[in-house]
């Protein structure tokens, strides 16, 4: 019963991707990203976005893997931009116009009636800003001015090991060469018989 129980909490997963936090200027638009993974795979599944809890903000059903989602409600302002025939369950929306009053905590929740009613959620906090946050310019210039530093160095480091090991190379290479031709010698019978014919010979004259 353990594992059965285990089994079913890790049956549908809800994810708003690496990070949960979003910043958007204000009057712009803003994507609020939702996927969802099932393994037990879903029937006449229910997904809902609320804005800090308790406004309904989307609200769609999907009949199956093979359907794409079917609005019941909406904000005006919200458009369904996800996709669920395709290979993720992207459920995400885009919030219009966006104001300061927009900025607050943005939750999708997954219900799948196979599940015995689980509900999964997962949270995205959007931040709303008058204007993007220009850094400082000398900052940027030593960041940079250090960036290019390592990066020069970083290609005179590679440039210096390229020299050192067309150097090796180049060594192994004459080595080679000699070994080559070295044992080219050894091998032949001919070459072998007469320079044990050449050896023997200053004596005997």
């Amino acid at each position: 019963p353990g594992l059965y129980v285990l089994a079913i909490a890790f049956a549908l997963e809800v994810s708003v991707g690496k990070t949960n936090t979003v910043m958007a200027l204000n009057g712009s638009n803003v994507l609020l990203p939702c996927t969802f993974t099932t393994c037990i795979g879903f029937q006449d599944l229910i997904f809902t976005w609320y804005f800090n809890s308790t406004e309904l903000i989307y609200h769609g059903k999907i009949k199956s893997k093979a359907s794409e989602p079917v609005l019941v409600g909406r904000n005006p302002r919200v458009e369904f931009v996800g996709s669920t025939t395709g290979k993720e369950n992207n459920i995400s929306i885009v919030l219009k116009d966006v104001e300061l009053s927009d900025a607050g905590k943005y939750t999708c929740h997954v219900l799948n009636p196979k599940e015995k009613k689980a509900q999964h959620n997962a949270t995205i906090f959007l931040t709303v800003v008058h204007k993007m946050e220009e850094t400082d310019n000398t900052v940027t210039l030593i960041i940079v001015g250090v960036v290019g530093g390592l990066i020069g160095l970083l290609i005179l480091f590679m440039l210096v090991k390229r020299v050192v090991l067309f150097i090796i190379k180049k060594t192994q290479d004459g080595k080679k060469e000699c070994l080559v031709s070295s044992s080219g010698n050894d091998n032949t019978e001919n070459g072998l018989a007469g320079s044990k014919a050449e050896q023997k010979t200053p004596p005997k004259a």
